[in-house]
């Protein structure tokens, strides 16, 4: 089920709502849980049952860890190795094996090639098996989690509005949400505009960058010109941005409807001045986690310059990894790795000297060269996108206005704004005036999330929208 399908907004979700108030506090955990199972089962009930088990095995785990007392590495090195084999099963299993029949090893010692499995991934299963990793090692770290039971870990991890794909919540960052979290008509107020934002974003900017992008991008490379690649892979860029924090501003604002307040997963990361500032921008809930829970566990930068370095490129390995079973995921986190070595060795001192504006250049240049990579499977194909995007590789068919159109153009005017402070110094301002406070104020703003609202709920019903980008991980 979809945030921005209409039997979410017109069904599941007011059904909840009315549920969930008219409940006494003591039961609105159980709602929520009961809710979110059938929120997450509505993609398939198999799903669910991989799921519970999950939860359940974890929740043990967390038991022999509160209890143990001379076995509590041990114990979190068996439940982290647990965590692991299960997204490695359901999502890596096939990749590994085709390589390795791809490699030969299998025909040099005599044995038979290995039948892929093709194994269907259960959704959100990444962002709800590094929940658990976390939780294990908040636990064994002995952080506000000494109470935890299974009703409170059961919710921890299906929430729904975070379930699917993210923000990668922490069990100690919500844990007192989940025991006393207070409901206020002003956080449930902000949560509905939060989301309203999100739901534009998805709708409005990220398919229709989406349709654009899809279509340069899926077509044949070499029938494309130089200025058609570069508008696919700018349509791209502005797609997988709108489109996974337009995912997240709605999982922030569901949180507030029922009173938890998730941080926040993006912060404008395309004003970055270098690849280390985007990466604490972009995605902020992973970075984060493979911060404290890969970097610093392997000595961060502790130990010396090369294995600073070495933790880097392992973190950034990792982080390309995560996102999918393909060497362009891996290529693309070791491209940023190098990018994010490269500025610790010395390039962060040039990019400080030079003009801002240049900084923002390279920046992007490094971003959307990425994105290339995140976005085509086939590597070499990749690279020819590339190619193509510098000159390299002549094409006849220079189509680039039949992509155009009016719609288009003010959709990325408005997109390239959204992408700064520009509203959100607005807002500042006026609140600073005290003008945020006049009923004029309020009512060209409800005025404007209705509208935002309305103008969405059209292009739902014509049809016009995808799956999110981040389900697949």
């Amino acid at each position: 089920m979809l945030f921005s399908s209409l039997t979410f907004l017109f069904v599941f979700l007011p059904l909840l709502i009315f549920i969930y108030y008219i409940s006494l506090k003591k039961y609105r955990n159980y709602i929520l849980i009961f809710f979110s199972l059938i929120f997450y089962a509505w993609g398939g009930f198999s799903y669910t049952i991989i799921l519970i088990t999950s939860i359940i095995v974890n929740f043990l785990f967390v038991e022999y860890l509160k209890k143990s007392q001379n076995h509590k590495k041990i114990i979190l090195k068996i439940g982290l190795t647990f965590n692991i084999i299960v997204i490695i099963i359901f999502k890596y299993l096939d990749f590994f094996i085709e390589n390795i029949n791809e490699i030969g090893i299998l025909k040099f010692i005599n044995f038979n090639e290995i039948q892929k499995k093709n194994i269907v991934l259960p959704l959100g299963i990444s962002f709800f098996t590094f929940q658990q990793m976390s939780l294990l090692w908040d636990v064994y770290r002995d952080k506000k989690t000494k109470k935890s039971n299974l009703l409170d870990i059961s919710l921890y991890i299906s929430l729904f509005p975070q379930l699917i794909a993210g923000p990668i919540v922490r069990y100690n960052d919500i844990i007192n949400q989940i025991k006393n979290r207070i409901e206020t008509l002003e956080l449930f107020r902000s949560g509905v505009q939060k989301f309203i934002i999100g739901l534009f974003k998805k709708i409005i900017f990220a398919n229709t960058f989406g349709s654009v992008a899809d279509a340069i991008m899926d077509s044949q490379i070499e029938n494309i010109s130089t200025p058609v690649a570069w508008l696919g892979i700018i349509s791209y860029s502005f797609q997988i941005y709108f489109d996974f924090s337009g995912y997240s501003d709605m999982a922030i604002g569901l949180g507030r409807m029922f009173g938890f307040r998730i941080l926040e997963n993006f912060n404008f990361p395309y004003i970055s001045k270098s690849i280390t500032e985007f990466w604490r921008r972009w995605h902020i809930s992973l970075s984060s986690w493979f911060r404290d829970y890969v970097y610093i566990p392997l000595g961060g930068n502790r130990n010396g310059i090369y294995r600073t370095y070495f933790n880097l490129f392992a973190v950034f390995l990792l982080t390309g990894f995560w996102h999918g079973a393909t060497w362009s995921f891996i290529f693309w986190g070791l491209f940023h790795g190098i990018f994010i070595t490269t500025e610790k060795i010395g390039l962060n001192k040039i990019l400080n000297k030079v003009p801002k504006i240049f900084s923002w250049i390279y920046t992007m240049l490094v971003v959307i060269i990425g994105w290339v990579m995140f976005r085509i499977e086939i590597l070499q194909n990749a690279f020819d996108y590339i190619k193509k995007m510098f000159g390299f590789g002549i094409s006849t068919n220079d189509n680039f206005f039949s992509y155009i159109n009016k719609e288009l153009i003010i959709i990325m005017i408005l997109a390239t704004i959204s992408s700064t402070t520009f509203f959100e110094k607005i807002n500042l301002k006026l609140i600073k005036n005290s003008l945020a406070n006049t009923n004029i104020y309020k009512i060209i703003i409800n005025f404007i999330f209705i509208f935002m609202f309305l103008y969405s709920i059209i292009y739902i019903n014509s049809g016009s929208y995808n799956p999110f980008i981040y389900f697949r991980f």
